[in-house]
């Protein structure tokens, strides 16, 4: 698979990412309830993304990054914090800021409707030759989607569904009518009791609202192909 490119769901918001041949994780928080692995299947990391400093999407950064020599890119004051915390490599950015990670690989960072201790929340958009890629971190539904739809062209979004800390599936459906992606993967639900949700539901009212959108509901574990189809 390393020769791959794809998107794996390791359960609540972590994704372990595959484009033009380097690895990325996002909010790795892999202890959570869901994951398909542990820390000891992770060997080889380039790059972290840390869209906020919650516990369940700061998750085992730390751990990771030190074991991997992983690059880890988040808000300015977090990747400050996790550079006392032992971390080498780190890069501190804000909202709207962009930075190429390599000559094929470029992430943006985007706001978010949520709270931070350090920084403030924010999600991701990565452009690859393979994909664009929209991981939304922890949000609430916000007009300005629809600059992100006009200004990417977004092929895969990660929308949360789990409604307490997040949008629920009808906001959620509702923010693809503004970002447009071809495709969507709901994730933050589920892993406890106050997030539970059907993602059927979130399916239903996805298509209804966007018909051409692909949703793909998947099981921890599984994999999205890139490019997709």
């Amino acid at each position: 698979m390393s020769a791959q490119s794809y998107i794996k769901w390791l359960g609540h918001a972590a994704f372990e990412i595959s484009l033009s041949g380097k690895r990325l994780l996002i909010d790795p928080w892999i202890s959570n309830p869901l994951s398909p692995i542990t820390l000891n299947d992770i060997t080889h990391v380039d790059y972290i993304l840390v869209t906020h400093d919650h516990f369940d999407h700061l998750g085992e950064t730390v751990d990771i990054a030190k074991k991997t020599n992983a690059t880890v890119i988040g808000v300015f004051e977090l990747v400050n914090y996790l550079g006392e915390q032992g971390v080498k490599n780190t890069i501190g950015m804000n909202v709207g800021g962009s930075v190429k990670l390599t000559s094929e690989i470029e992430v943006y960072v985007t706001p978010a409707l949520h709270s931070s201790s350090k920084g403030v929340p924010v999600g991701f958009i990565i452009k690859a030759p393979e994909a664009t890629i929209y991981h939304a971190g922890d949000t609430g539904l916000f007009s300005e989607m629809d600059l992100l739809g006009k200004l990417f062209k977004i092929d895969v979004a990660m929308l949360p569904i789990g409604s307490l800390f997040t949008m629920d599936p009808r906001q959620a459906a509702y923010a693809l009518t503004l970002l447009r992606p071809r495709a969507v993967i709901p994730m933050h639900y589920n892993t406890f009791p106050d997030i539970k949700q059907d993602p059927s539901q979130f399916k239903e009212l996805a298509e209804s609202m966007l018909p051409d959108v692909r949703v793909y509901v998947l099981k921890p574990g599984e994999v999205l192909q890139l490019p997709i189809k």
